[in-house]
């Protein structure tokens, strides 16, 4: 509790000045991007309640519980200190807070009747404001989609917008008002767990991304019942801890960070995302818990970002780990003074605010900016309105959404190889088929399928893929053979025998392989890449037999596939799939469905290759026509290379296959020379258009996704050997042809210089057009002084 002088003390602070802080200048500093947030109205009810309320209750928006109540273990002299105990914490009433009108959002607290219990303590007490529910909603809330990384691989970013509402009216039901969602982090090493939360390695991917999931939770209206609160994260350059190792440092120049990692936070709050989440890392030295720079001067000065930020689980607290702070009232001044205005789960908030007031430590003033945020979100939400979950509460997938979580699943699927055996490819599975060996600790695992970070889920929810399998096959009168072969993570080949014994018996073997859901996500790290446990052992017994062999690997991340993309003729990644995991893999091995998705990631050859993206910069040393798949020798030895693996990707960015075949030509673009003067406006948005023929070369309708990138030569600073600009789904019959049609303006031909501003200089461009990060078929123009 806090004590009645430092209560007393710190209401003489009351009308004290913010902290100053010095700040550098900013280029193209914005105004406030989210005109719900922003309304004049809201604004006016915020000022009203924020003159009524007593330090405890502006505190009490300040903190987060979660159900069960636990505050962090004290010391002697009273600063609260990390234990990796729960057992060592004191124990809150959460209830009697919510009461009391000092609990201002909940996390994981989940549930109509439970969110309705607080909600109802919180609204009879003084002020009756209400709480805040959040969860961790990622991929699904009943009714479970692919993991963000697979989902990301369909480059629909109108089907992650449906996806994304249609969540958030299956948890509002349940009293959650705040996702936890989207993770819009740059991920380009695999090793990292929280890579399956993320769009991948691109930034222009990465920014469609956000802004589809953005819109899709919170709607055009944040006060309409189906509608949630985002929360953006991790910011910021959290997909860049080194050596793919959670919660591990970053550090990167500026440039980096603001033309590979910014961007899709930039987007985020451009689609008017209400809240920001700040992430466990360091940047360049600065946990961003506690970095100005990030909260204050980009995301509130430049950006004009008028919603609050929330620390991830812990994060205030663990700044005393980081060794920026040696107590809980400096982690807690830090913190709060940077701008993060939530303290999610520390629990330093409300003890150590009133002391800092009292000592003359922290202004009044950044304590009630950080709550007029607070209310801001709760204001715009409806929730003094509408306090409670709306409509019956949805405790099952629902089967009406089952049909777009199917599709989505898919979408997601990225054909990786489809080799001829016997003259025919192996997919789809033809009509001769009467028999199929399914094989693999996969194959039947209901839970494994919904992948990490997933809702509320259910296995009962979840279709397996042995469960389809056996309907279609008997729906097709053939039969299937299924073995489990070993787990996950097993070294034990007791089950060897069984599965060979069930391939030889049948015309062609499915193969269901890759990781647990728990291997990847929060704290599923990996220093090895490949199938984990002895499943590649399995792999090759059954391949060994000379069945044809269609390998199905589900995972959070690429893998290691090097032996099977040697070995096995037909590869598709396919994540974790989600509810409707087993139908959607019938559809497609069947041809009901032809795939169409492309890799948001590229996947290595060898684990020595990470972090590996296609977007690479230039080396003095190029390895340019030199055959790498050669050891080294002579002036070969010399160059930008790897002497024991070739430096490119076994499947790269934007990689993906169909049961059809695409053809692109006659790239053009409009205008071949362009005046600097006209390009160097930030308002620019159709500068030139880069056209091109797509056709269906094909036997079947397919659905090609289309990519653009650019590269520039003669600037100021180096750039990337090619950069993703631009990207299309089209769908086309066989001998039908489309015009592809791509528009560049400044966010696409800019790039930051060394005093990170964003800028166009006069360049040399290459345009390509094509089906993956390779493409070939291209046009050139410049850009004139």
């Amino acid at each position: 509790m806090h004590s009645a002088m430092w209560l007393f003390a710190a209401a003489l602070l009351v009308g004290a000045q913010a902290h100053a802080q010095v700040v550098r200048a900013l280029p193209h500093a914005t105004a406030p991007s989210n005109a719900q947030l922003a309304s004049p109205d809201i604004e006016r009810r915020v000022d009203a309640l924020l003159k009524r309320m007593t330090l405890e209750e502006k505190i009490g928006q300040l903190v987060q519980y979660n159900d069960q109540g636990f505050s962090a273990p004290t010391t002697a002299n009273g600063d609260k200190v990390l234990a990796a105990n729960p057992e060592t914490r004191t124990q809150v009433d959460a209830m009697a807070l919510a009461r009391q009108g000092r609990l201002g959002s909940m996390l994981n607290v989940i549930g109509a009747e439970k969110t309705r219990a607080f909600q109802q303590a919180a609204m009879n007490s003084r002020l009756h404001i209400p709480i805040l529910f959040g969860a961790d909603v990622i991929h699904g809330y009943r009714t479970i989609y692919p993991v963000p990384l697979g989902l990301a691989a369909s480059w629909d970013t109108a089907l992650v917008q449906q996806l994304s509402h249609m969540a958030a009216t299956e948890a509002t039901t349940a009293g959650v008002k705040w996702f936890y969602s989207p993770m819009v982090d740059i991920s380009r090493d695999a090793r990292w767990g929280r890579s399956t939360e993320g769009a991948g390695e691109d930034p222009y991917l990465g920014s469609a991304m956000a802004r589809a999931y953005v819109r899709g939770y919170q709607g055009s209206d944040l006060s309409q019942p189906d509608s949630v609160a985002a929360s953006v994260k991790h910011f910021a350059a959290y997909g860049a801890a080194e050596a793919g190792r959670e919660y591990n440092t970053t550090d990167m120049s500026d440039i980096r960070l603001r033309q590979v990692y910014l961007p899709p936070y930039k987007a985020a709050v451009e689609a008017g995302a209400a809240t920001m989440m700040s992430s466990f890392n360091a940047l360049n030295g600065v946990p961003a818990t506690a970095d100005p720079y990030l909260m204050d001067e980009i995301l509130r000065k430049e950006w004009g970002f008028d919603g609050f930020v929330v620390s991830d689980y812990t994060a205030v607290m663990e700044l005393t780990h980081h060794g920026i702070a040696l107590d809980a009232a400096t982690a807690t001044k830090k913190a709060l003074e940077a701008g993060v205005d939530v303290d999610m789960m520390s629990h330093f908030y409300d003890t150590q605010i009133p002391r800092l007031l009292a000592e003359h430590k922290l202004s009044m003033a950044t304590v009630d900016e950080a709550v007029r945020r607070v209310l801001r979100v709760k204001f715009a939400l409806g929730l003094f309105e509408h306090p409670y979950a709306q409509g019956a509460e949805v405790t099952h997938a629902v089967d009406a959404h089952r049909p777009l979580v199917r599709r989505a699943a898919e979408e997601s699927f990225v054909l990786l190889r489809n080799a001829p055996v016997a003259g025919q490819p192996v997919l789809p599975l033809g009509d001769k088929v009467r028999s199929v060996a399914l094989i693999g600790p996969l194959a039947d695992a209901a839970n494994e399928m919904q992948g990490a970070w997933g809702g509320a889920t259910q296995a009962s929810d979840v279709v397996t893929l042995r469960q389809a399998l056996e309907r279609r096959m008997q729906q097709r009168g053939g039969r299937l053979l299924f073995a489990h072969g070993t787990d996950v993570l097993s070294d034990s080949s007791a089950g060897f025998d069984a599965a060979v014994q069930a391939v030889r018996q049948a015309d062609v073997v499915v193969m269901a392989l890759g990781e647990s859901a728990e291997m990847s996500g929060e704290a599923g790290s990996r220093a090895h890449l490949d199938l984990p446990g002895n499943q590649q052992q399995l792999l090759q017994n059954v391949v060994a037999t000379g069945k044809p062999v269609v390998l199905l690997v589900f995972s959070g991340r690429p893998l290691v596939l090097d032996w099977a993309a040697q070995h096995v003729p037909a590869i598709m990644a396919v994540w974790f799939p989600g509810t409707e995991a087993g139908n959607a893999l019938a559809n497609v091995l069947f041809g009901d469905v032809a795939p169409s998705g492309k890799l948001p990631m590229s996947f290595p050859r060898a684990v020595g290759q990470e972090p590996l993206y296609y977007a690479q910069f230039p080396t003095g040393r190029p390895a340019g026509d030199a055959d790498l798949s050669k050891p080294p020798g002579g002036a070969t030895r010399f160059i930008s290379r790897y002497i024991d693996v070739p430096n490119d990707a076994l499947f790269p960015f934007g990689y993906g296959l169909s049961y059809t075949d695409f053809a692109y030509s006659n790239v053009r673009v409009s205008r071949r020379t362009l005046p600097l003067a006209e390009a160097n406006r930030p308002e620019a948005r159709s500068l030139l258009t880069v056209t091109a023929t797509l056709t269906n070369t094909g036997t079947c309708e397919g659905t090609e996704v289309a990519q653009l990138y650019v590269r520039n030569l003669g600037a100021s600073v180096e750039q990337p050997v090619r950069r993703l600009k631009g990207f299309q789904r089209v769908t086309l019959k066989p001998g039908e042809s489309r015009q592809l049609r791509f528009e560049l303006g400044f966010p696409e031909l800019s790039f930051y210089n060394v005093h990170s501003r964003q800028v166009v200089e006069p360049t040399h461009y290459t345009a390509w057009v094509g089906g993956s990060s390779q493409a070939t078929a291209q046009a050139a123009f410049d850009i004139e002084p």
